[in-house]
């Protein structure tokens, strides 16, 4: 069977994402996506602007942050938008680190600032799942607020991070509920299709799929997106790679745990029978371990 053979680029490579996301000719996409996903927030958003992706701290010799997108709407509130592929130790840290510069940024010179603040959003989608969140099969989206621990009630509602758990987006297309179920869906499975699906034949998706289109590209941009495409899967098998040794360690070492668990069975004199009830190795094979500790004695 031959290789698929994409028609439409995979979002979560940094070629896909900005192209879709990060231009400005395309800015009625993530406009569109914003305003799906944060519509019970606030208003409508009605422009974007983009905003320099890198800042820096208040010194030269401050850490300096670079976002995958930053941005601000026509009532000056402030959106980080972060695309994350793979696990990373401290990722809410950074996000939270992350949101910290939208906010001193807004700190006005002289003496009589008030200290009101516009909303900052920091948005991660992410090609991953907080080992936290397993057992959460069906929860992909957790919306993260300042509340009051005791009555759970919103304390601080300026300071918004969404948390968009890609793998955990299931749906398939006939299912979809929502104009923000469509975006999820999209986002998560746009490389896989080869053609508009009929759920999706609205003016901003089929935009998108020929923003998509791999075809459409000019060799430069076509160059580009396979150079991104090529360290997304390299970055992909790593981690596979990575993973597969893994549970072939932990195989192995359950093994060797379950061998040592036979070896004091035999060594106490239980009965062969109860050993492999217990055990589930067979018979035969605890007698094999018991040759082998026997010739193992008789050898020293």
């Amino acid at each position: 069977m031959p290789d698929f053979i994409e028609k439409y680029i995979n979002p979560f490579t940094d070629y896909g994402f900005k192209r879709l996301f990060g231009e400005e000719p395309n800015k009625d996409l993530l406009l569109d996506f914003l305003n799906e996903l944060l519509k019970n927030e606030q208003g409508k958003i009605t422009s974007l602007t983009y905003l320099k992706s890198d800042r820096l701290g208040n010194s030269k010799d401050d850490r300096k942050a670079v976002f995958d997108l930053y941005c601000e709407n026509e009532a000056g509130e402030k959106f980080i938008v972060e695309l994350q592929k793979t696990k990373q130790k401290f990722f809410k840290d950074r996000t939270v680190y992350y949101s910290t510069f939208p906010i001193r940024e807004q700190a006005q010179r002289g003496a009589d600032w008030n200290f009101e603040l516009k909303a900052v959003y920091t948005i991660a989608i992410l090609d991953f799942v907080f080992d936290s969140d397993l057992e959460e099969p069906k929860k992909f989206r957790y919306d993260v607020k300042l509340t009051d621990i005791e009555t759970c009630k919103e304390f601080y509602d300026k300071l918004t991070f969404i948390y968009l758990e890609m793998p955990k987006f299931n749906k398939p297309v006939e299912s979809l509920d929502s104009r923000f179920d469509k975006w999820m869906y999209v986002i998560r499975n746009l490389n896989k299709l080869d053609r508009v699906p009929n759920e999706l034949r609205e003016s901003i998706f089929e935009r998108l799929f020929e923003v998509a289109e791999i075809a459409r590209f000019s060799k430069a941009e076509a160059d580009a997106y396979e150079e991104s495409l090529k360290s997304y899967r390299d970055l992909k098998n790593s981690l596979d790679t990575a993973f597969e040794e893994g549970r072939k360690e932990e195989k192995k070492n359950a093994e060797l745990e379950k061998r040592k668990i036979v070896v004091n069975l035999i060594e106490i004199g239980l009965v062969v029978s109860s050993i492999a009830k217990a055990t589930g190795y067979t018979e035969s094979e605890i007698e094999e371990i018991r040759k082998e500790i026997n010739e193992g004695s008789n050898s020293i």
